[in-house]
């Protein structure tokens, strides 16, 4: 009886074994198809948006110390020692 039962759960993995390949499967082909359908940017468009992400960093950046500096100006008037 004991074989028996093992015997059933090998035909049991064999199947799900199987409709995980099936999954896998679609999984790949599905990913190879969205993947044809992609629109690589060309080199310029490439080369303007990194810029464009430089610059843009670089005013952040600005910024960010102007506000910086402003409050550390502010809270020292508060703060007089």
């Amino acid at each position: 009886m004991a074989a028996g039962q093992s015997a059933g759960r090998t035909a049991r993995g064999a199947s799900t074994t199987t409709a995980r390949q099936l999954q896998a499967q679609g999984f790949i082909r599905g990913l190879t198809s969205e993947f044809r359908r992609i629109t690589w940017p060309t080199r310029r468009e490439w080369v303007s948006a990194t810029i464009l992400t430089l610059i843009l960093v670089v005013g952040v950046g600005f910024f960010t110390y102007g506000v910086d500096r402003l409050c550390d100006i502010l809270f020292g008037l508060i703060h007089r020692q």
